[in-house]
């Protein structure tokens, strides 16, 4: 007799099950794409016990026909592709036809479905048998409840975690969702309690306030590109405001949240050196592209997507967010501006603080256990509301200042110098130059009190109650260095680390190290020169050993070393030797950057020079740059600040640490109570 047996349906929706319903969030993400797909503008989610007792659904959708309601609970069962060529143009979310046959088959689930023609049709389910069919009202729409989950998999059960832990996981579904598609209102109850309401007018910044608040959409701004094959927009936040998990950066493609470590690499990429080591930004990006150059169908949960032309993708990408900060100025205000009351149509969100604990760490993308809260991002978490959102009110964009037009940083009580860095920089200052005259008690007149620089951002979006003018500047003849940083005039020092420095727009703090090391980063970026060209040879050769199998691989792929002037040579058994290395390397790194070099050969059979050249720069300057402790005499100091005004991008070192922050005038005198 055979070993081999067609298993029965009940039995194969439970191993279905296994890949589609891993958790009540798993069910929530199914039955809100599925209500999304049938047209619905509301849908209402109310849960109990983090969806372990209940999860209800109820959407203003199509609703279902009385003869497909059976039918839809069957495997494989769907509307919404009919054959081969409909499985590669796919515009909605749902198309497997396994959903609702595999919650059905481990719970009890009850649907209630109308077209609003007729009478509707009720549907009770359990364990993934068909108990009644009944007529029910005709209110237009679908209501589906699913209790008892995983009743009849006690095994599945053990894999479940604490309740809020699964609270944490529907709460990021939702806002992924309600992100995705802003033009359907998405309201998430649980245990009673609102944790998400959003107004479905299609204003991603709305749904952005309801899940982050209305302090985070003000430091957003919006990217967008386009090419041939793709439409892209978002929005993302300024280089100050960010977060230390990339879960906080959703990617949608064709109104589907997907999760692509590529793309939110790009992102990163288009930030380069403006944001810290290990910091990432809250990012928004919502692609459009022909479904023909993506492939949804490759897992069960549909969140992993293949791309045809993912590398033209990432570029895109890139390209839009760098284009963002380009030409923007980025100086940090020293101060961040005290909160003035709001009105009561923007008392949209409870301030975290005042949250109970387990709704502020559901806000930080926390998840918790039995002993305690443990931080966990989750994703984006959402902001409880005390009061009903104000959705008919306008959400600013944030603004980063322009970058004015070079003559307008002058005064005329401001004697202009420019200074030049000696060429070696690796001796930390320059030494020629002399010191100028610094601005005396009183230079700043009365009337360019006001004259803010760097100040805010968000205090100049949604203003205190006090306002001030902002006068004309003043115009002079002169052209300046840069157009994103003003001309700056030394005061001095504090504890030979920080340059203190003024112009007529207020007090700038600067780090000297960063200074000098983004000045010399950039020296080196340019520096380096062709890599396969300029080659320096080693007195004594490197030696470097590697297991059989790899030598194999090096031996294969020797070109792509030689390439960018490394050239291997065998050297006995297992081993190489290399007698010249490109002069861009940094002396007494180049045993390490020959061997990162083999290790990019053997994982990704290609040596991606740009990124080695880039961390070699960035290694050189931090080297070589003035360190804490060195006093500077004000000549030196007035050069680096000129030098610096050169740089392309003279507001971050290469870590992405701050350089230069601003206290503007106004700032100052509020502080010292000189304006009330």
């Amino acid at each position: 007799m055979g070993k081999i047996r067609q298993l029965d349906d009940a039995l194969s929706n439970k191993i279905a099950a296994g890949e589609v319903v891993e958790r009540p969030a798993s069910v929530v993400k199914e039955l809100v794409e599925n209500a999304i797909d049938a047209g619905s503008t509301v849908v209402e989610i109310e849960i109990e016990e983090a969806g372990m007792a209940k999860i209800r659904i109820t959407d203003n959708g199509d609703g279902i026909e009385e003869d497909d309601v059976l039918a839809a609970f069957q495997r494989h069962a769907t509307s919404k592709i009919k054959d081969e060529n409909d499985l590669f143009r796919i515009r909605t979310l749902g198309f497997r036809g396994e959903a609702l046959p595999s919650i059905a088959s481990v719970s009890r689930l009850e649907m209630k479905t109308s077209t609003g023609q007729d009478a509707g049709t009720k549907v009770l389910i359990e364990g993934g048998k068909v108990v009644s069919v009944e007529k029910a009202d005709s209110r237009k729409g679908t209501d589906i409840t699913v209790t008892d989950l995983f009743f009849n998999t006690p095994a599945r059960l053990k894999y479940m975690k604490t309740i809020h832990t699964e609270l944490g996981n529907i709460t990021d579904v939702v806002n992924r969702i309600s992100l995705a598609h802003p033009e359907v209102s998405l309201r998430l109850v649980h245990n009673g309690r609102k944790l998400l309401n959003t107004n479905g007018n299609g204003d991603p910044r709305q749904v952005l306030a309801a899940i982050y608040g209305m302090n985070m959409v003000k430091s957003m701004v919006n990217i967008s590109a386009e090419s041939l094959d793709y439409k892209i927009s978002g929005w993302i936040t300024l280089p100050e405001v960010t977060r230390a998990s990339r879960n906080y950066i959703s990617t949608m493609i064709n109104g589907r949240f997907i999760k692509n470590y590529a793309l939110a690499k790009a992102i990163q990429e288009g930030y380069h050196t403006l944001l810290p080591i290990g910091r990432y930004p809250v990012a928004l990006l919502d692609i459009q592209m022909d479904p023909l150059l993506v492939d949804v169908n490759v897992h069960p949960s549909k969140m992993e997507v293949r791309l045809s032309k993912e590398q033209e993708l990432n570029q895109l990408v890139t390209e839009a967010v760098k284009n963002v900060f380009k030409t923007k100025e980025l100086i940090p205000a020293g101060f961040v501006a005290k909160k003035a009351e709001k009105p009561k149509s923007e008392q949209t969100f409870l301030e975290l603080e005042h949250l109970p604990d387990w709704q502020q760490s559901l806000n930080q993308g926390g998840a918790w256990t039995d002993s305690g809260l443990q931080k966990q991002a989750s994703g984006p978490a959402t902001h409880d509301a005390a009061v009903e959102p104000a959705w008919d009110q306008d959400l600013p964009e944030a603004t980063i200042a322009e970058a004015p037009t070079p003559d307008c940083w002058s005064s005329d009580r401001l004697e202009v110098r420019e200074r030049a860095l000696e060429e070696n920089l690796s001796e930390g200052v320059p030494a020629n130059g002399t010191g100028g005259k610094m601005l005396e008690q009183g230079d700043v007149r009365p009337d360019q009190r006001n004259g803010l620089y760097g100040e805010d951002r968000r205090a100049e979006v949604f203003p205190d109650d006090a306002s001030f003018a902002v006068p004309e500047p003043q115009v002079t003849d002169r052209e300046a260095f840069s157009s994103r940083v003003p001309p700056l005039y030394p005061i001095g020092q504090m504890h030979g680390t920080y340059i203190l420095a003024q112009n007529d727009r207020g007090l700038y703090i600067i780090d000297q190290h960063a200074a000098q090391e983004r000045i010399k980063y950039e020296y080196f970026r340019e520096k380096v020169g062709q890599v396969a060209s300029e080659l320096q040879d080693m007195l004594v050769p490197l030696t470097f050993e590697y297991s059989p199998d790899d030598c194999i691989r090096i031996d294969e792929y020797l070109h792509e070393l030689e390439k960018v002037g490394v050239f291997l040579e065998s050297f006995g058994h297992n081993s190489y030797i290399v007698r010249s290395h490109p002069q861009w390397f940094p002396r007494g790194e180049e045993k390490e950057l020959i061997e990162e070099m083999i290790e990019q050969l053997l994982s990704m059979k290609r040596v991606d020079v740009k990124k080695l050249r880039e961390e070699a720069a960035i290694l050189m300057s931090c080297k070589g740059s003035i360190k804490a402790n060195r006093h500077l005499r004000n000549d030196e100091i007035q050069s680096l600040l000129d030098e610096l005004r050169r740089s392309s991008d003279p507001f971050t070192c290469p870590h992405g640490r701050p350089i230069i922050v601003h206290y503007s005038t106004y700032e100052m005198e509020k502080m010292f109570k000189r304006v009330m």
